[in-house]
């Protein structure tokens, strides 16, 4: 919902001015607003992706929901986040499973994030039992269901972190961006840089002037 105007008339309501038509004056004014931490007038654009994605992705991007209302002293959310859930759906589960090239050892100097990837017997080892702990947990999970377990219980048998699950995240322009600016680091997890990366893809089509703005930003921070 909006444009690069939308940040734009919000930030000239207050003197009764209106762009139709983004111009140079209505970009500089987009820098101001970003470089001086105005960050009101971006919460009025609006951006809604449907996603999926593995649990582990989705529950480090859940985080930014339940913070987005103290990010910044932005006040109330414009956050919202809703999820399939397997206490009602029984469709077929799929998992992400790692090809034997990029599973990734532990860092050296860090309880957190990983290194290099592992050599290939390794990561072929790795593939076949995270492939075995997926098969033995969905017959567990099928042979719940068959006799006659609710679904909610049911899918305990399942290996969560690797399972996709299906979500609606909309947020504000704002809210987006502080996503992006922590999630495109180098030091992110890989997997949720590749979808933050396919988000700044889908937001700069809609928002081009404003998100170089507001992650030009950060990276001045």
């Amino acid at each position: 919902m909006g444009t690069d105007l939308t940040p734009v008339n919000a930030a000239r309501v207050s003197y009764a001015k209106e762009s139709h038509e983004l111009t140079e004056r209505d970009i500089r004014l987009i820098k101001f607003l970003a470089r001086e931490n105005h960050t009101s007038p971006f919460r009025h654009a609006i951006a809604q992706f449907e996603v999926y994605a593995p649990l582990m992705v989705a529950r480090q991007w859940w985080k930014y929901i339940v913070g987005s209302a103290h990010q910044e002293g932005t006040g109330d959310s414009l956050d919202a986040w809703n999820e399939s859930s397997r206490r009602y759906i029984t469709e077929e589960p799929a998992f992400y499973e790692p090809t034997p090239d990029e599973w990734r050892s532990a860092p050296e100097n860090s309880k957190q994030g990983s290194g290099e990837v592992v050599r290939w017997a390794i990561g072929e080892e790795a593939m076949y039992r995270l492939s075995q702990t997926i098969e033995r947990g969905l017959d567990h999970y099928e042979w719940a269901l068959a006799n006659g377990i609710c679904a909610e219980q049911a899918r305990l048998f399942l290996p969560a972190y690797g399972m996709y699950v299906r979500w609606y995240w909309t947020a504000s322009l704002q809210s987006v961006a502080h996503f992006l600016a922590q999630r495109l680091e180098h030091d992110a997890q890989a997997e949720i840089q590749a979808y933050a990366k396919a988000v700044l893809t889908l937001i700069e089509a809609r928002f081009p002037v404003s998100i170089g703005e507001l992650l030009t930003k950060k990276e001045d921070a």
